[in-house]
């Protein structure tokens, strides 16, 4: 994860370096370069399974049917020092580092993950998760013939509007509350992440899904972050003012999206727990990891509300 702190103790996060995009026929994406068409076999993808951001993309991968084109290198969940540690296939690093170094060797940038991999140039793709989705949404589809788009024209808008908040507010805000390191910085993120929550909590009150009755975008950049809540964030980052079960509307999609066919696959609660509680000394000094909370996403869900 990265970590920083101003001077007032307030968690901000870096910027991703590498923006490059994968496309259908090579052209260049919104940012970066062309010359990274979409074929089989050709990238690769570095993951934590304890990280909400890779998470994403190992999501996209199963929902995008890519598991056949593109492979995957999931790292150690113990993050310490010497940054996210790996047993590499492809080249037989041992760090994550490594990989950064072997792109661009003036590298000086965080050694974050995912990192989306072009076993062709062997460069680094992209590292930002919320680029690397959208391309798995889109850029395959000729070669998979899976067309479910979850980044639909109509309701771009309203998907940018939605993410704007639930990053600043929820993916980001837990950490701004766990990293915090002034009770004023804690103090205010936490408020700002409790009512984003009831904000979420009055919207899937009355629809499905943040934008109505389709899944998008949206909602699996959320769930990333909400999988994780009662286990870690409610205890680890002090996230603590309620848990998902008192969102009745929230924990009811949390369970149905977490049943969507192979979702559930991506989900590693021990690699989750073991990564916070053991990496982050400095806030959780003795290691130890709890046992609890006791967890059930496969109990029946009840959502059938529409627009």
């Amino acid at each position: 994860m990265n970590k920083a702190k101003s001077e007032q103790g307030d968690f901000r996060r870096d910027v991703s370096v590498f923006r490059n995009w994968i496309t259908a026929d090579g052209s260049a994406g919104p940012t970066g370069v062309s010359g990274f068409k979409a074929e089989k076999y050709r990238y690769h993808l570095y993951v934590s399974l304890a990280c909400p951001w890779a998470h994403r993309t190992l999501i996209f991968r199963v929902l995008k049917q890519l598991e056949d084109y593109i492979d995957i290198t999931v790292v150690d969940y113990l993050l310490l020092k010497k940054g996210w540690q790996m047993t590499d296939s492809l080249y037989g690093f041992n760090y994550l580092s490594e990989l950064y170094s072997k792109s661009d060797s003036n590298y000086q940038g965080r050694y974050t993950v995912p990192i989306l991999w072009d076993k062709q140039t062997q460069k680094i793709v992209s590292n930002e998760s919320a680029d690397i989705i959208r391309m798995f949404n889109t850029a395959f589809n000729q070669l998979t013939n899976n067309l479910d788009d979850y980044y639909p024209k109509h309701l771009q808008c309203e998907i940018n509007k939605i993410n704007t908040r639930v990053y600043k507010d929820i993916n980001d805000g837990v950490y701004r509350s766990g990293f915090a390191t002034t009770q004023k910085a804690y103090e205010s993120a936490t408020l700002y992440l409790f009512d984003a929550l009831s904000w979420v909590e009055t919207i899937l009150s009355e629809r499905r899904y943040l934008t109505g009755n389709t899944i998008t975008e949206a909602d699996w950049r959320l769930f990333a972050t909400l999988i994780r809540f009662d286990a870690v964030y409610h205890y680890h980052f002090k996230c603590n003012k309620q848990k998902l079960a008192d969102y009745p509307a929230i924990i009811d999609y949390v369970r149905e999206l977490y049943q969507v066919k192979g979702v559930a696959e991506t989900v590693d609660m021990k690699h989750i727990k073991n990564h916070y509680y053991m990496s982050h000394l400095d806030i959780n000094p003795t290691g130890i990891v709890p046992l609890g909370p006791e967890l059930n996403f496969m109990q029946p869900y009840g959502r059938t509300l529409t627009m």
